[in-house]
C-alpha cells in the first residue's frame, strides 16, 4: 500500500512515516497543500493522511478539491481540532475517518487496517476497458474474452496508466513519477523492463493493443 502523509509538522511527519515504513507501507510525505497537489498529480496513492491545519490551502479545502476531482482514495483527517462540529465538517467534506492529535501511532495503524478491511475501499479506479481488453486493478487481472492473465501490482499500475492515456505519448519521466511515485528514485531502465512485461501480458491474452516506443521520448499505447 502507498500512503501520502500531508502534515506541516515535519518532526511528527518524519517520525510517523518511519513507523509506517517499518510496517511495510510505501510512504511519501509533504508539508503544504501546494505540495500535495503536485504529489497527487504525479503518483497514485491508496490512502491519504491529511492534516487539517496546513499553511496556505487548509486541509478541508484540499479534501473538498480532491473529492471534486473524483479521487476516491480513502482519507484519514488528522487534526488538533477535536470538537464534534470539527469532526462533522471533516467527514462531510469527504474524510473516511477522523483522528485527533495527539494520537498514538498504534491507533493510526489500527485505523489504517480497519479501512483496508472495507470492501473495494482501496480501489482508485474501476474496471478499465480499451479496445479488446479489460483491466481489473483490484484483482490485477487482464482479460480479453475468455483469456485472462494475472499481473503484478506494478504491472497493473503501469498498464492502467497506459490505458488511461490511450494513444498519447508518455515520457519515461511521466511514467516513473506516476507509477513509481514522486519520491521513488529509480532508473529509466525500470520503465523499459516493465513495458516489456506489459507487452508480453497483452500478447498472452491475444490483444491487438500495442505499446510503441517513441524514440528519445517514451512510449505510446495504440490499437491496430
Amino acid at each position: 500500500m502507498r500512503i501520502l502523509m500531508i502534515e506541516d509538522d515535519k518532526r511528527l511527519c518524519d517520525a510517523v512515516c518511519m513507523q509506517l515504513r517499518m510496517e511495510g507501507y510505501e510512504t511519501d510525505a509533504c508539508h503544504s497543500g501546494a505540495d500535495a497537489d503536485y504529489y497527487l498529480e504525479h503518483a497514485i496513492y491508496d490512502l491519504i493522511l491529511l492534516d487539517r491545519m496546513l499553511p496556505g490551502k487548509d486541509g478541508i479545502t484540499l479534501l473538498r478539491r480532491i473529492r471534486q476531482k473524483g479521487i476516491s482514495v480513502p482519507v484519514i483527517l488528522v487534526t488538533a481540532l477535536g470538537e464534534l462540529q470539527d469532526k462533522i465538517e471533516g467527514l462531510d467534506a469527504g474524510a473516511d475517518d477522523y483522528l485527533a492529535k495527539p494520537y498514538s501511532v498504534e491507533e493510526l495503524k489500527a485505523r489504517i487496517r480497519a479501512l483496508q478491511r472495507r470492501p473495494h475501499q482501496f480501489s482508485h479506479s474501476q474496471l478499465l476497458c480499451i479496445a479488446d481488453v479489460s483491466l481489473d486493478e483490484n484483482q490485477m487481472l487482464l482479460s480479453r474474452g475468455e483469456q485472462t492473465c494475472s499481473l503484478s501490482k506494478k504491472e497493473s499500475s503501469l498498464l492502467a496508466y497506459f490505458m488511461q492515456n490511450y494513444n498519447q505519448i508518455l515520457s519515461r519521466e511521466q511514467i516513473l513519477a506516476k507509477v513509481w511515485g514522486a519520491e521513488h528514485f529509480v532508473e529509466n531502465s525500470n520503465v523499459d523492463t516493465y513495458v516489456h512485461f506489459i507487452r508480453r501480458r497483452l500478447q498472452t491474452v491475444g490483444s491487438s493493443l500495442q505499446i510503441k516506443s517513441v524514440h528519445g521520448v517514451g512510449y505510446k499505447m495504440i490499437g491496430e
